[in-house]
């Protein structure tokens, strides 16, 4: 057997504690991370909660700092200005200010059915989309239905300059209504039965997935040049959350618990009601069998042609820069 030099060995030794003391340290170093969302937390945002909680995000790196939004028009503002990294926000948005220089790319797809919805007094003779001619629709300015409400009225055949916006704030939506300050207005799906409980058989309702109109929801957005220099840490954020979603879908219970727990005013109930009608959203055929979080090609295509019709881009550019499926897990699906 050939003995090995002894200074070889102290050498080896040397370099191998070297490693083990700075290990910690590599461990222990991560990114702080600005995530807005796109309005304040509910529901539908238990996920990222719930793997803050269980010490996901840091454990990959990420020192996350979950920041409560205005709407998504703002999250995307302030996404595509660097003034926050990562975000939440309407995909057909975020499509639309892209063209405007709002340089961001969707990394995970949340809602693969369109949440928009109509609501007004079925007392006020209103029945679809054609009958909010003339009439007043409440919202706040910076809500993502104002932004794609021309692609709703000309897919309905409507002048959309033949309505007229009220500014209210999110939660004065029902008061308006109720009160006929307002003859409608729109929100998410999931906060549904909130209507449903405070109208009653007053309670008027359209999809609008169903009345012509299905692009993405909501989706996680990334500063296009954040992404170029700190990809590890959006690839880190984008796997801890595709797993916190599923984990929701598997068991809801802790997720909305961890909710709830951060933020004090939300209650339990309505909130697990809220996240069983986002269960609703974020299944489709491509969620259940290619990943979850997965933005389609030909949807994506499909939705960017949609905002340059209705809509219009100042800037074209190809849809395909605008959304990336590269740091989803494709054993990761939907199973509802």
């Amino acid at each position: 057997m050939t003995a090995i030099p002894f200074r070889r060995l102290a050498a080896a030794a040397v370099s191998a504690l070297a490693l083990a003391a700075s290990a910690p340290a590599l461990a222990q170093k991560t990114e702080k991370v600005d995530f807005i969302l796109n309005w304040v937390a509910g529901g539908d945002h238990a996920p990222y909660y719930y793997a803050k909680k269980m010490g996901w995000y840091a454990q990959a790196g990420v020192d996350l700092n979950i920041e409560q939004g205005k709407g998504s028009a703002l999250a995307i503002q302030k996404v595509g200005a660097g003034a926050n990294p990562i975000g939440l926000a309407d995909m057909a948005n975020a499509l639309t200010l892209r063209g405007k220089g709002a340089n961001t790319v969707g990394v995970y797809n949340v809602y693969a059915n369109s949440p928009q919805g109509l609501y007004w007094l079925k007392s006020s003779g209103i029945k679809s989309v054609k009958d909010l001619v003339g009439k007043k629709v409440g919202n706040p300015p910076g809500d993502g239905a104002r932004t794609m409400w021309p692609a709703l009225a000309k897919a309905n055949g409507i002048d959309p300059k033949s309505v007229t916006w009220v500014n209210i704030d999110a939660n004065s939506k029902l008061a308006a209504l109720k009160s006929k300050a307002i003859d409608a207005t729109t929100s998410f799906y999931n906060i549904h039965h909130v209507f449903q409980r405070e109208l009653g058989d007053d309670l008027g309702f359209l999809a609008w997935r169903d009345a012509g109109l299905n692009p993405y929801g909501n989706s996680i957005i990334v500063n296009a040049e954040y992404l170029k220099k700190n990809k590890a840490a959006v690839a880190s954020f984008v796997k801890v959350t595709q797993k916190a979603f599923a984990a929701c879908v598997a068991d809801p219970k802790p997720c909305v618990q961890a909710l709830v727990d951060a933020n004090g005013a939300l209650k339990y109930d309505n909130e697990m009601t809220n996240w069983k009608l986002v269960e609703v959203l974020m299944s489709d055929k491509t969620s259940k069998t290619v990943a979850l979080g997965w933005h389609d090609d030909a949807r994506m295509a499909a939705d960017y042609e949609l905002v340059k019709t209705y809509i219009g881009l100042d800037q074209p550019y190809d849809v395909k820069t605008a959304y990336t499926n590269e740091f989803l897990d494709k054993s990761i699906k939907m199973t509802k």
